[in-house]
């Protein structure tokens, strides 16, 4: 079986994401085209963000790693010169949220979750092309990140700024009805991020604000007793609305995984925590294999998001790989196959639905947005190739 999932997600990358990814190239206003309609129309003229560029060019980055095909380097040398001619402030420092589809700014608030993502597409160009001006950018962000935004008094990452790096509400990352002063969304890309740039540069203060990410983790946003991940806080890192996402939950098991090992830590209550977060929400997977978004105020919302899916599938095969619980591999073998008959788009000119509702019926949402990239579905096809040998 595990041979069979290696080979399934090697073909859709090959076959299916990266190609049509390679289509959205904008030649005469560089990046890649912001969005692809429902209908899969493309436009031309969309909005381009930060994060979306910063996960295209961490995809082509890796992908390129992953399979030494020349066309996905290009498609990183691409998106590359578009963050840093476009989306990089030279005035204010750091990325800006949007641009238009010629590269000026729209909106240019700075949020550390933004300047997390390019951190770790830098660190993976950097990677790819060896660029030292790359990796410059993104030790020039790292320490952006750790001058404006973190708090040392509550050792929490702050969140949104404005241009000039004055706090400002954090209206872009939080959700369900409130503010958020603190999530453990943007803490948990801050950890990604620093553990590829960590790779990198092997740096020891890289390092060390990695290590401290991971405490931060265990001490203040995981509850020891129920196993999931708190989401939203105040600024004393109090939760303020009862949330459980279980897909934040489990793509952080294996991302906290993933840091622990780079620093070549030991410390049993760490592992014992990735383990506890991946079986404490096995309960929430489906007859169909797949695995439901949330539950608000105990309220389960049973929308299949694709990301969650994904997420999914390499936490459960990064705690197969600790626990050699075949039970475990079943859970990614049916998740694989509901992606496959459910999730991926095979309509000509389709790549993957942005979810599939309760009832079944894909939800008709943009295919190619601001937050739907070659990200999340393109590096559960990239760790598989990975951790799985012919």
């Amino acid at each position: 079986m595990i041979y069979n999932l290696r080979k399934r997600a090697e073909e859709e990358l090959l076959n299916h994401i990266a190609p049509f990814w390679l289509k959205l190239i904008d030649n005469e206003n560089g990046g890649f085209y912001g969005e692809v309609s429902y209908d899969l129309k493309v436009n031309k003229k969309s909005v381009k963000g930060g994060i979306q560029t910063s996960r295209i060019l961490w995809f082509f980055s890796a992908a390129y790693c992953a399979t030494k095909n020349e066309e996905y380097k290009n498609a990183a040398i691409h998106a590359y010169e578009f963050l840093r001619d476009k989306l990089y402030d030279k005035e204010f420092k750091g990325v800006y949220w949007m641009v238009d589809y010629e590269g000026n700014p729209t909106d240019t608030r700075k949020h550390v979750y933004c300047q997390s993502f390019a951190i770790y597409a830098l660190s993976e160009y950097y990677k790819a092309t060896k660029s030292e001006e790359a990796l410059s950018l993104a030790m020039n962000l790292f320490a952006l990140i750790e001058g404006n935004g973190f708090n040392k008094e509550n050792l929490a990452y702050l969140e949104e700024f404005d241009r000039e790096w004055n706090i400002t509400p954090n209206e872009m990352l939080s959700e369900n009805g409130v503010i958020a002063e603190i999530t453990t969304n943007t803490h948990l890309h801050v950890l990604e991020a620093y553990t590829t740039l960590y790779e990198v540069t092997k740096d020891v203060i890289v390092g060390e604000r990695l290590k401290d990410l991971i405490y931060t983790f265990y001490n203040k946003i995981y509850d020891k007793k129920e196993h999931y991940l708190k989401i939203f806080f105040d600024n004393n890192w109090n939760t303020i609305i009862d949330v459980k996402s279980y897909g934040h939950d489990i793509e952080a098991s294996w991302l906290i995984d993933d840091a622990y090992k780079v620093l070549g830590l030991r410390d049993k209550n760490i592992e014992k925590m990735i383990i506890d977060i991946a079986y404490n929400i096995k309960e929430q997977i489906q007859e169909d294999g797949s695995l439901i978004n949330e539950a608000e105020n105990g309220v389960k919302d049973f929308t299949r998001v694709w990301w969650v899916q994904v997420e999914a599938m390499i936490g459960y095969l990064n705690v197969y790989e600790r626990t050699q619980d075949e039970e475990l591999l079943n859970i990614v073998d049916n998740l694989m196959n509901y992606i496959m008959e459910k999730i991926v788009d095979n309509r000509d000119g389709g790549e993957w639905y942005w979810s599939i509702e309760a009832d079944g019926k894909p939800t008709e949402r943009s295919v190619v947005e601001p937050w739907k990239t070659p990200y999340h579905n393109g590096r559960f096809c990239l760790e598989f190739i990975k951790r799985i040998g012919e």
